[in-house]
């Protein structure tokens, strides 16, 4: 068994982005290349995105910290901490409304 404190993770990962030119930071947390579920935290600084890109197979975005705007083929979801946002079958972005923290879960189609 394995224990990590994602309240640590982000707030160390938050401070690497925040300095980064690219505004954000990021760290797998669970699973990798050898297995189907994937999970990591992503830290983007407020105004900063991930461009567009294609969903590698089922996802989902669990906010934890901040504000994000998740967009996909011109619909946007808004999501705060707490919040679960599945994430589309399509190309989509996410924008950092706020300093932000996510868990991306992701099952790889095999």
């Amino acid at each position: 068994m394995e224990k990590k404190s994602l309240t640590a993770l982000v707030r160390n990962h938050l401070e690497t982005a925040r300095q980064a030119s690219s505004g954000r930071s990021s760290a797998t947390v669970y699973g990798g290349h050898e297995h189907i579920l994937r999970q990591t935290l992503i830290t983007l600084a407020a105004g900063f995105v991930l461009d567009e890109h294609e969903n590698p197979g089922e996802a989902t975005v669990v906010v934890l910290k901040g504000r994000l705007n998740l967009s996909s083929e011109g619909t946007d979801w808004e999501g705060s901490a707490g919040d679960l946002l599945i994430v589309p079958q399509a190309r989509h972005a996410v924008t950092a409304l706020e300093d932000s923290a996510f868990l991306l879960t992701v099952a790889k189609r095999p």
